[in-house]
C-alpha cells in the first residue's frame, strides 16, 4: 500500500475551482429558469407533467417529503456529528454541521431574496412567487453529503450511492408532489455542492501538517460510476428539453400527454443527474480531506 503526504495545495485549488464552477452553474440555472421565458415554460411543462400517474405515487411521495422536518434535520445532523466524534474527528464534526447549516440557511435566504418575473406562463402559481432553490432537496442533499464526509472509508462508497439516491428521490418527489419545479431541486443540489467545496477547504485548513493519505482510500470506480451516470442523465435531460422547445408556442396546460411526460421524465433525469455529479465530486476528493492517517 502506497502512502504519501497529502498534497493540500493542489487539493485546495481543486476545491476552489469546484466552488466557482458550481456557483456559476447555479447562476446559469437561476437566470434561465427564472428570467428567460423559454426556461419558465419548460419548468412549467415539467411541473404540469407530474399529473401523469400521480394517483399511484401520492402516498410514497407524501411520506418521503413529510419525513423532512426541522426535527428530522436536527436529528440527522446530531447523528452525523456523533459519527465524526466517535471516530475522534472533532473538526470533521464541526465542519459537517456547518455544511448542513450553511447550505440550508443559504437556500432559505435565496428563496426569499430572488424574484420570479411573471411572463404569464404559469398563472396558477403566480402568487406563490419564487420557489428556487428547494428547501426539501437541500435538506436531503446536505445530509447525504455530510454523511459521506464522516463515514469510515470502508463504507463511504456505499454511503455515497445511498445518499445520492435518497437525495435524487427527494428532489424528484418535490416535482411529483407539485411542490417545486425541477430547476428548484437542481439549484438546491448546486448550493450543497458549493458548500461541500467550502467545507473541504475548512477541513484542509484544520488538517495537520503530518497527515497522510493512502491512495487505496480513493473510491475512483464508485466516483466514476456516479459521475458518468449523472452526466448521462443530464444529457438525456438536455435532449428531452431541447425537443420540447419546438412546442413552446403552446401553453403547458394545452399540451398532449406525450410532451408532458417527456418534460416530466426528462426533468427527473436532470435532477437525479445533477445529484450524481455533485456526489461524485465529493467522493473523488473526500479521501484527501479526511485522511485515514491523521498524523
Amino acid at each position: 500500500m502506497r502512502v504519501r503526504a497529502t498534497p493540500r495545495g493542489w487539493t485546495a485549488v481543486w476545491l476552489v475551482v469546484l466552488a466557482i464552477v458550481q456557483a456559476a452553474a447555479f447562476l446559469a440555472v437561476w437566470r434561465v429558469a427564472l428570467h428567460i421565458e423559454a426556461g419558465q415554460w419548460v419548468d412549467t411543462v415539467a411541473l404540469t407533467g407530474n399529473r401523469i400517474g400521480q394517483d399511484r405515487i401520492d402516498g410514497p411521495v407524501d411520506r418521503i417529503l413529510n419525513a423532512m422536518s426541522v426535527v428530522s434535520l436536527l436529528a440527522a445532523t446530531a447523528v452525523i456529528g456523533f459519527i465524526a466524534l466517535i471516530r475522534g474527528r472533532i473538526a470533521l464534526a464541526v465542519t459537517a454541521t456547518l455544511l448542513i447549516a450553511g447550505a440550508n440557511g443559504t437556500t432559505q435566504l435565496l428563496k426569499y431574496a430572488l424574484a420570479r418575473p411573471d411572463f404569464g406562463i404559469d398563472p396558477e402559481r403566480i402568487y406563490a412567487g419564487n420557489s428556487l432553490p428547494s428547501g426539501h432537496a437541500t435538506v436531503a442533499a446536505s445530509v447525504a453529503v455530510a454523511l459521506v464526509l464522516v463515514l469510515p472509508q470502508k463504507v463511504r462508497a456505499l454511503g455515497a450511492f445511498l445518499g445520492a439516491g435518497y437525495a435524487a428521490v427527494a428532489g424528484v418527489a418535490t416535482l411529483s408532489a407539485g411542490w417545486h419545479r425541477p430547476s428548484d431541486a437542481v439549484a438546491a443540489f448546486l448550493v450543497v455542492g458549493v458548500w461541500a467545496a467550502l467545507a473541504g477547504l475548512l477541513l484542509l485548513v484544520t488538517q495537520r501538517e503530518q497527515a497522510q493519505v493512502e491512495s487505496a482510500d480513493a473510491h475512483r470506480v464508485a466516483a466514476t460510476v456516479l459521475g458518468v451516470g449523472g452526466a448521462l442523465a443530464a444529457v438525456a435531460c438536455g435532449l428531452a428539453l431541447a425537443w420540447l422547445l419546438d412546442l413552446r408556442a403552446t401553453p403547458p396546460d394545452e399540451l398532449a400527454r406525450r410532451p408532458l411526460f417527456v418534460g416530466y421524465a426528462g426533468s427527473a433525469a436532470g435532477i437525479a443527474g445533477t445529484m450524481g455529479v455533485v456526489m461524485a465530486l465529493v467522493l473523488a476528493a473526500v479521501h484527501r480531506l479526511v485522511p485515514r492517517v491523521k498524523g
